[in-house]
């Protein structure tokens, strides 16, 4: 980075070498409930923040990870250490907030429980192309997290928090006007099909997944009184044909898989779909130059430390692909931030 005379400096070597102090304050204020607090209250002092979560640092200290918190733009503060008092954000008021339908913070949670010491193994990863979680141990990273209740609500809430975003973009930009059913493979918790459900009244939907979550998808139903529209199956998607609709989506299931498996799993969807039916892909989807969508290509390097041979993608390589299955036509459509979907039509 050069300054207005030209001159190198530092500052953005600093700021992503030291990413991780960043990162790591806004993960432990996640894990504490720092925001859902402050919902709740409306308004504290850091003494009484402290005194709350039973913190036993000095009070400068909670002064400064408040602070910070609030030079990140997480808190707003007004007066300063002991008579300041601190209240959310208009961001973290809504997505960090345990209290909304809106909280993200799922997938800080899976960050700061699992994949924060995981990624501290990059190195070995790029060396030698195995995953750098579970799987060290030689279990099957899908089976590890499917077979522990407690480490599958991580994960469950871990996507749903990730991709809530590229939810509601797609539930309230994707044109459904000639569409009435809708299946989510491998729907998590079924947020996208509430999404969808909540936005477009005359689309029906199935969530599909694994045996293990249907009883947290139903759970999340129910919450948001959909059951009428929302329903639950339960599968493998590549031992089982998927239940057909107008519209298959995936949210962040392709980049899982190796080419191959992302192959078979577009023809899956192809199969399940009418004439003129729509596949969506719900991803980080780089930019075909490769260098806009950072975070995608970050995404990319998770897929190593979880499944070793899995990876994003561009929209080039989604046309390929969809092609090769025998799709007729795609398209892109931003939703948010780095999200967009990806869409292929029957």
């Amino acid at each position: 980075m050069e300054n207005q005379n030209n001159h190198p400096t530092p500052e953005t070597i600093m700021k992503i070498g030291s990413g991780f102090w960043a990162s790591k304050i806004l993960l432990t204020a996640v894990h504490f409930e720092v925001f859902t607090k402050l919902a709740k209250n409306k308004s504290m002092t850091a003494q009484d923040l402290k005194s709350e979560l039973g913190l036993q640092c000095t009070d400068r200290h909670f002064f400064d990870f408040l602070d910070t918190l609030a030079g990140f733009g997480f808190l707003n503060r007004e007066g300063l250490l002991e008579k300041a008092q601190y209240v959310n954000g208009t961001e973290a008021n809504v997505f960090l907030d345990k209290n909304k339908p809106s909280y993200m913070g799922g997938i800080l949670e899976m960050m700061n429980n699992r994949l924060f010491g995981f990624w501290d193994n990059l190195e070995e990863g790029l060396l030698t192309g195995l995953p750098q979680n579970e799987a060290k141990k030689g279990e099957n990273i899908f089976e590890a997290i499917y077979r522990d209740p407690d480490k599958l609500k991580i994960f469950v809430h871990g996507m749903t928090g990730v991709q809530m975003g590229g939810f509601i973009g797609f539930a309230e930009k994707f044109d459904f006007s000639n569409y009435k059913t809708l299946t989510d493979a491998g729907g998590s918790a079924g947020m996208l099909s509430i999404m969808v459900a909540k936005h477009q009244p005359h689309i029906s939907c199935v969530t599909f997944d694994l045996p293990p979550v249907e009883a947290i998808a139903k759970e999340t139903i129910q919450k948001f009184g959909l059951s009428d529209r929302v329903k639950t199956a339960s599968g493998d998607f590549f031992a089982n044909p998927l239940p057909p609709a107008d519209i298959v989506v995936m949210g962040n299931i392709l980049h899982d898989w190796d080419e191959e498996a992302k192959l078979s799993l577009m023809k899956k969807a192809y199969d399940a779909l009418p004439a003129g039916g729509a596949f969506v892909v719900i991803e980080n989807i780089i930019d075909d130059d490769r260098k806009e969508n950072v975070f995608g290509m970050m995404m990319s390097l998770n897929m190593l430390i979880e499944t070793g041979t899995g990876f994003d993608y561009t929209f080039s390589d989604f046309n390929k692909w969809a092609k090769i299955v025998g799709f007729k036509s795609t398209n892109i459509l931003p939703l948010a931030g780095p999200t967009s979907a990806a869409i292929a039509y029957k």
